[in-house]
């Protein structure tokens, strides 16, 4: 089993992800499903060999003494994979996932109009969040890549590991990896204010020490950009106060009604017609509103704003996945499966319903 040849086959089938493990044949993720690369399955010797020859010496030592260890890999120059090694059952496996080479701009991905004005803001938080391989990585690049495009910044990076690489335009990138360049996330925004930034993509804020430099990057004069496993506006807001010790959380909660300046949540949805996928999203802007609940601590009226909030551009997730099936995109079962509130999607397909009986 050849690692480079595997790659290119996902290359040219065009799949997300590879997956290596011991019982089954190598296996790409397109569209969202698995295929198997062939019929062979494959052997302790040969996820050994495989993630050995793709492993820098570092991260096999990691794998050896903490079970597992992330970095970046790059194919023929040119084709960059995030990966995952790991041991499982005593066994070694990965999983490799493929970024793409052309970043999306923000018209791509259907988003502009909510976003490109907050890009020019000199300070704030915005906050990309949704499950694993929903696409945040590429909402944040094109993000990074039209400021860079547009704008006279300082912006730096801080990845692990650095998925999409981003050459100097209007702006000067900084790019620093967990790991290899810095020791920590929450070290590396720190050190970064000292670096004069302008913005500070922190690629995920996965502990109190990060979310608080993050907040405090932000509340001292810098746009913030960063991601979360969460769900939802609300969920977002509550997950990040709920990070913190229950003396902290009022005045956590003043930080963010100060700082936020909007959370996107998305998901990717397999299209109707087979061909791909699509992003969903929910988009909420810091309203005065928005920013009262939060500081008051009455988060559960959030989903209420962004229902009427169209005029600022805010909208649910519910409401952008009955658009999508309404316009053919997506499928009804699709759109079930995906929504926040079952109950909720049913009250604005019954209202699109009434409209179109009214033409």
């Amino acid at each position: 089993m050849i690692p480079k040849e595997i790659l290119r086959t996902a290359v040219e089938r065009g799949a997300s992800d590879v997956h290596i493990a011991v019982g089954r044949p190598p296996t790409l993720r397109i569209h969202g499903l698995l295929y198997p690369v062939n019929d062979i399955s494959l052997i302790p010797d040969d996820t050994n060999s495989f993630v050995r020859e793709i492993s820098p010496e570092k991260h096999l030592k990691a794998l050896d003494k903490e079970g597992g260890s992330d970095f970046s890999y790059l194919l023929d120059d040119k084709y960059v994979f995030r990966v995952s090694i790991f041991k499982q059952k005593t066994f070694v496996g990965c999983v490799m996932r493929l970024i793409p080479n052309e970043k999306l701009s923000l018209d791509d991905i259907g988003i502009n109009q909510q976003i490109s004005q907050l890009l020019s803001k000199p300070r704030g938080l915005i906050l990309i969040t949704g499950p694993t391989g929903s696409g945040k990585s590429t909402t944040l690049a094109a993000m990074i890549d039209l400021i860079n495009k547009t704008q006279q910044c300082n912006i730096i990076t801080v990845e692990d590991p650095i998925e999409y690489r981003h050459d100097h335009a209007k702006s000067i990138i900084i790019q620093r990896e967990v790991g290899d360049d810095v020791p920590s996330f929450e070290e590396a925004i720190v050190k970064a204010l000292r670096q004069d930034p302008d913005v500070i993509l922190v690629g995920e804020m996965r502990n109190l020490e990060t979310i608080s430099a993050a907040i405090r990057a932000a509340e001292t004069g810098h746009l913030v950009m960063s991601t979360l496993h969460t769900t939802g506006a609300a969920r977002t807001v509550d997950r990040i106060v709920d990070v913190f010790p229950s003396n902290n959380r009022d005045e956590i909660r003043t930080q963010l009604a100060g700082n936020l300046l909007c959370v996107i949540s998305q998901q990717l949805i397999p299209r109707k017609d087979g061909n791909g996928r699509v992003a969903a999203f929910e988009v909420m802007l810091n309203t005065p509103a928005i920013a009262t609940h939060i500081r008051e601590n009455k988060t559960y009226r959030i989903t209420s704003d962004l229902q009427t909030g169209a005029k600022h551009g805010m909208f649910t997730m519910d409401s952008y996945l009955v658009k999508l099936y309404v316009d053919g995109i997506i499928t009804y079962q699709d759109m079930i499966d995906k929504c926040y509130d079952k109950e909720s999607l049913e009250k604005i397909l019954n209202n699109y319903a009434l409209k179109s009986k009214k033409k």
